[in-house]
C-alpha cells in the first residue's frame, strides 16, 4: 500500500501527544516532552542553548533543509544529515588523533534526493565535503549530479547490460562522452544553464 498517502489518526487518550499522563507531568524549564517536541528547530535551539552539544546540532538543522519541527517524519533524513555535519569536524574517538585519516571520514548517501529537495542535498553534501569528508553519493537526479566534483557513470544499460564504468570525471567530461546516457541528458542541462547565464 506504499502508493497511498499516509493517514494519521490522533489517539483518543493522549490527543496526539504520544505520551501518558505521568510522562507529561515531567517538565524541563516549564515544558513537558510534547511541548518541547512541538517547538520549531530555531525555538528548540534557543530553548537548549545551555546544552552546547544539543544546541550545536539543532543549529545545524536549518542549514540542511526547511524549517521543520524535529519529530516530524520528513525531518528525519535532515536530522541525520545535520548530525553528521555537526560532528564531521571532530574525530570519532579519542584515539583518532593518532590516526590522521580518521579526521576525514567517508560519507555515503544512497539516493539522498529521493526524500529531500535537491538544493538541500547539494548544500549538505558540499558542506560535508568542505568539512574534510569524502562524500560518495549514489544518485540519478541530474540536479544533484551536476554539482558533483567527480562523476562515475556506470552502465551503459541496466541489469545484464550494465556494470561497467562508461566514463568518469567532472560533470562536463561526462556530458561530452558519446556513449553515456547520463552524459546526454546532463549535457542538455548544462547547456541550458550556460544559456541562462549568458542571457
Amino acid at each position: 500500500m506504499h502508493f497511498l498517502p499516509d493517514v494519521y489518526v490522533p489517539c483518543e487518550v493522549c490527543h496526539g501527544q504520544r505520551y501518558n499522563r505521568e510522562t507529561l507531568e515531567v517538565r524541563y524549564k516549564g515544558k513537558n516532552i510534547a511541548q518541547v517536541l512541538d517547538l520549531t528547530v530555531e525555538a528548540a535551539a534557543e530553548f537548549f542553548k545551555a546544552v552546547p552539544v544539543l544546541a550545536r546540532k539543532l543549529q545545524t538543522l536549518p542549514d540542511v533543509g526547511p524549517r521543520l519541527r524535529p519529530p516530524r517524519p520528513a525531518a528525519r533524513p535532515r536530522s541525520r544529515a545535520a548530525r553528521r555535519s555537526a560532528s564531521s569536524s571532530r574525530p570519532s574517538c579519542p584515539s583518532a588523533r593518532h590516526r590522521p585519516h580518521a579526521l576525514h571520514p567517508g560519507r555515503a548517501h544512497d539516493r539522498p534526493a529521493l526524500r529531500r529537495h535537491c538544493a538541500c542535498c547539494s548544500r549538505c553534501c558540499t558542506e560535508l565535503g568542505d568539512a574534510g569528508n569524502t562524500v560518495v553519493v549514489i544518485e540519478h537526479n541530474l540536479d544533484v549530479i551536476k554539482t558533483a566534483d567527480w562523476v562515475i557513470d556506470l552502465g551503459p544499460e541496466g541489469g545484464d547490460g550494465g556494470g561497467r564504468v562508461v566514463v568518469a570525471g567532472p560533470p562536463e567530461d561526462v556530458a561530452a562522452h558519446d556513449g553515456s546516457h547520463t552524459g546526454r541528458y546532463l549535457g542538455a542541462m548544462l547547456a541550458r544553464r550556460r544559456t541562462a547565464r549568458a542571457a
